[in-house]
């Protein structure tokens, strides 16, 4: 009888044990989206100085994490597995149509200001209604930090309406409803980070960081996703440079040009403001998703408001408000 009973117990515990180890993305339908693919005769500007492209990057990294999640046991729909051109229209839909769980945008960044390499990471619409995608960039953010870059390296997690202003990211809005982002992880133009991105080391550490992060998320109850403009009014667009205009001399001054806008709207007078007002909006559309461009809306929004403009300035405190996560 003890014999038998220990046996039980060794069973009982052997399950438990299992099922305690077991990881949350079992049985999670997870879309793994590599951006672009087959674009190297057509662009000119996703390139690092080094000659790495980043389709390729965003190839690797997407086929290392598709390993890792179905290990795991996740079903994994990839929208590419080699280099080649996709359109997004069909992206999306491979998602909405597998009834996706989640759904992860990979891609690496560029910007004129070579010194710049932080993490970027986008949600569609507003940060009060998709709840859901805006939990996820947070676990995504401090995976990345720990795995690619810094401790204290900045990161900016914001709506896909800071830099397509009309609609958003096409990936990230006909999939509305699924938790989904789309994650800028480094730059590639910055040469100490290409040289680092062409290595299988620093791939695979990116996929533990997806990795890690979609497990967190999984692991915890998902929070809701909202109508568009169920909860705050639609405001007018605010048009910035789009990727080709990003890499001019202009927009390398983004930073040269916030902090001469702080130091114009110190003096108060009129003339001063206006200036900083058109200074802080150079540096916001030159680089629409950085670490200081919820700054420039907001002293947009508190020039405007000097300058008795009170429906401009609320519509900036809104962008600044809705598009941005602290």
């Amino acid at each position: 009888m003890n014999k038998v009973f220990l046996a039980v117990i060794f069973l009982v515990s052997l399950n438990a044990f299992g099922q305690k180890n077991e990881s949350p993305v079992k049985g999670k339908t997870i879309c793994i989206d590599p951006g672009h693919g087959g674009t190297a005769a057509t662009d000119s500007y996703r390139v690092g100085p080094g000659g790495e492209r980043e389709e390729w990057i965003d190839l690797r990294v997407g086929l290392m994490l598709q390993k890792m999640l179905e290990e795991k046991g996740a079903k994994v729909i990839m929208t590419r597995t080699e280099d080649k051109v996709v359109p997004l229209p069909d992206r999306s839909k491979m998602a909405v149509e597998s009834k996706a769980d989640l759904l992860v945008s990979i891609h690496h960044n560029a910007t004129a200001d070579s010194s710049v390499n932080f993490p970027i990471i986008y949600f569609h619409g507003n940060k009060s209604e998709n709840l859901a995608s805006v939990a996820f960039g947070k676990l995504l953010g401090a995976k990345l930090l720990k795995y690619m870059h810094k401790p204290k390296s900045p990161i900016s997690l914001v709506s896909d309406f800071t830099v397509f202003a009309e609609a958003g990211a096409s990936v990230l809005r006909n999939t509305y409803g699924i938790p989904a982002i789309l994650a800028e992880a480094s730059f590639f133009t910055n040469a100490a980070e290409e040289q680092k991105l062409k290595s299988e080391k620093h791939n695979r550490n990116e996929a533990i960081a997806y990795t890690e992060a979609i497990e967190a998320f999984f692991a915890k109850p998902i929070q809701k996703i909202e109508v568009k403009n169920s909860n705050v009014p639609a405001i007018p667009p605010f048009k910035v440079f789009q990727e080709a205009e990003r890499m001019t001399p202009i927009a390398k001054q983004w930073k040269q040009d916030f902090e001469e806008a702080n130091r114009l709207m110190s003096k108060k007078d009129t003339m001063s403001l206006r200036e900083a007002y058109d200074l802080f909006t150079r540096s916001v559309r030159s680089f629409p998703d950085s670490y200081i461009a919820a700054e420039c809306h907001k002293k947009r929004a508190a020039i405007l408001n000097m300058l008795g403009k009170s429906l401009e300035s609320e519509q900036e405190e809104q962008r600044a408000k809705e598009y941005y996560v602290d």
